[in-house]
């Protein structure tokens, strides 16, 4: 309930105003007092008394006094469920469980359970290894087909020649804008080629062939590439006598690198790192190296 707050002459008068705004006994009201009049001259007094008052609350009765819909105390049914021994409850729902069983009937034996029988052990696979060759034809065909179908989900126009020369299959895209198929230094030229050799090569079980892909002879257009630079390099080297470390390639511009300055005299190659920050090394050649070759087998 609000509080409402009544000025008067005295304490009582707010008081009675109080009531009759509420409506309320005394009994039933709850008053505060804000200010009092203060004592003046000559017995007379100053200001005026303040009074604040709401309908007093109800009080919450005990939890002892409250009754349930049955009339009963709340903390009587506590102590009666508290004091009932729990071994009791136990006994009832056993004797409920065993007449729900003497209803039902004598039960029945359940069948021993029959061991499964122990599966025959699977036979071992042939490996792709024992298989008879492959005949180098057959795998450039499917290399070719595969090729030829991802030109055209790309939506790239190009078309697909290969050649077979013994074990060595080269197969060339050919066509305008093939540039995706490249990638940056050759990366995509190269996925595109381990691809091609797991459709073609490790379906049929094909051993023995060399695939190799290109895409708008781009391979012989970096070979040109490196093999004038790292000419460059070795008379940079020979001029300086200081080695120099090239930036990091693959396994394929490497092995150009190595084959461009094999014929080059007091010049030695070699390859550092672990990939794929391997990287190739030109330096001078010292009297031992010219008798070892120094160059990796990539």
């Amino acid at each position: 309930m609000e509080w409402v707050e009544i000025t008067a002459t005295t304490i009582e008068d707010a008081k009675a105003l109080a009531l009759d705004r509420l409506g309320i006994d005394d009994g039933d009201a709850e008053f505060e007092i804000v200010e009092e009049p203060k004592a003046g001259l000559f017995g007379r007094t100053r200001g005026e008394a303040r009074v604040r008052a709401r309908i007093k609350p109800n009080s919450v009765r005990a939890k002892a006094d409250r009754r349930d819909r049955r009339g009963k105390p709340a903390g009587e049914r506590t102590g009666e469920r508290s004091t009932k021994p729990r071994q009791e409850r136990t006994e009832r729902s056993d004797r409920g469980e065993r007449q729900e069983r003497s209803d039902r009937g004598p039960r029945k034996e359940r069948a021993p359970r029959q061991a499964r029988p122990e599966r025959a052990p699977r036979a071992e696979r042939t490996p792709r290894e024992d298989l008879p060759p492959v005949d180098p034809t057959t795998v450039s065909a499917v290399a070719t087909t595969f090729l030829e179908g991802l030109v055209s989900a790309a939506g790239l126009k190009g078309s697909v020649s290969a050649k077979v020369e013994g074990e060595n299959i080269d197969i060339d895209v050919l066509g305008d804008d093939l540039g995706f198929l490249v990638g940056t230094k050759g990366a995509t030229l190269l996925a595109l080629q381990d691809l091609t050799r797991v459709v073609s090569q490790r379906r049929l079980g094909d051993h023995e062939t060399r695939l190799r892909v290109d895409v708008a002879g781009y391979r012989e257009k970096r070979r040109e590439a490196l093999s004038r630079f790292a000419l460059k390099v070795a008379e940079d080297v020979k001029t300086s006598g200081q080695a120099r470390a090239l930036e990091p390639m693959n396994s394929s511009d490497r092995k150009i690198v190595h084959d461009a300055l094999t014929e080059v005299d007091g010049i030695s190659t070699r390859s550092e790192g672990s990939d794929p920050f391997r990287r190739v090394v030109v330096a001078l050649a010292s009297i031992s190296e010219d008798s070892e070759s120094v160059s990796d087998s990539e």
